[in-house]
């Protein structure tokens, strides 16, 4: 007998905090959903060591494979403290696939990786289920992922999640700076809400415990701050694949409006001497800004660094393509507005 099986003992993975069992019924609970994203590429099902997709070559002359990975950030605390994961699902896939669409890369499947202090099914079925929402969304299919419990690193109510998504793009048809040039529109994709990004500074000052949470997000709301603080991510993707889709080349160039706010994405899109002039009245700001600037205080120059302020992606285009891909986006229903154009300039973003 091997001396493994000789030791006889009390003491199970359980007692360091490791629940085999919750694990096993979280992987039963999200089969379901998980099966929903399934796109024909996708080989095998839930439960193998590793996902199978079969990318079909046929279709390009020269693929090129663009990867991403993100998480939701702070957004998280928010959640916890409200009690409701339904949304940052839908959050993680916007943050990944909005971000390969940037190059004009058509998303193809993501992999999702959750680590919490304890296992509650509940809560991750919830959390899955909006990720799988959020691949329907965007036809994108969820792979695989992995959820890992720290018993005794994190606490018990902790959790965060992680992303990681590939897409594909002609090689010839990669969007980016280097297509930009002097007189092209700036069209605006709108966003209702903070989306993922900035949470830590909008929490230090709206947030003073979960209590206030459930009090309106600003005078005159119609929704409690809890609420305002987890409307999810739009995703983007379907809307501009379909403006690729129609306006070919003219199309030059896609910013994602998240990290480093509309500064630090909207200068991505240029290369040289240009610059990107934005009028902030030409799209509309979700009050929820405002209040935040009011309650911080925070300066206009702070607020367009770290904030979307309403703009959640930028697309720069043909300027006899503007008409067109307003009306195409809104057919998607995207809220999208002209917002600017590329002047000769130093590589800014200026507001007007």
């Amino acid at each position: 007998m091997s001396r493994l099986l000789e030791v006889v003992g009390a003491r199970t993975y359980a007692d360091a905090g490791v629940s085999i069992d919750a694990g096993n019924d979280v992987v039963a609970r999200i089969r379901a959903a998980v099966e929903s994203t399934r796109r024909p590429e996708v080989l095998g099902g839930i439960g193998g060591f590793a996902g199978l997709f079969a990318l079909e070559t046929s279709k390009y002359h020269e693929p090129v494979l663009v990867a991403s990975a993100d998480g939701v950030g702070t957004k998280l605390e928010v959640a916890r403290l409200v009690g409701r994961y339904d949304t940052i699902g839908i959050d993680l896939v916007a943050m990944l696939i909005d971000d390969l669409v940037c190059v004009g890369a058509e998303p193809l499947f993501m992999l999702d990786y959750v680590a919490v202090g304890s296992i509650d099914p509940t809560q991750l079925e919830e959390l899955v289920a909006g990720v799988a929402q959020g691949c329907r969304q965007a036809n994108v299919a969820l792979l695989g992922g992995e959820t890992a419990e720290h018993g005794g690193v994190m606490k018990p109510d902790e959790l965060d999640v992680a992303g990681f998504a590939l897409g594909v793009v002609e090689r010839s048809e990669i969007l980016g700076p280097e297509r930009v040039r002097i007189g092209d529109v700036l069209v605006g994709l709108h966003s209702p809400g903070l989306r993922s990004n900035g949470y830590s500074l909008a929490r230090q000052v709206l947030v003073s415990g979960a209590a206030s949470l459930v009090e309106p997000a600003y005078a005159g709301a119609s929704r409690t701050l809890g609420e305002e603080l987890l409307v999810p991510s739009v995703l983007y993707t379907p809307g501009v694949l379909a403006l690729r889709r129609e306006l070919g080349v003219g199309v030059h160039a896609v910013a994602h409006v998240t990290g480093g706010g509309i500064v630090g994405n909207v200068g991505r899109l240029l290369s040289g001497p240009l610059d990107a002039v934005i009028d902030l009245e030409s799209f509309p700001t979700p009050e929820i800004f405002f209040e935040i600037q009011r309650r911080g205080p925070v300066g206009a120059e702070e607020m367009v660094r770290v904030f979307n302020c309403g703009l959640g992606m930028v697309i720069a285009l043909d300027a006899g393509a503007a008409e067109a891909a307003v009306s195409l986006a809104r057919a998607s229903g995207l809220g999208a507005s002209v917002v600017g154009e590329v002047r000769s300039g130093t590589g800014e973003v200026v507001f007007t």
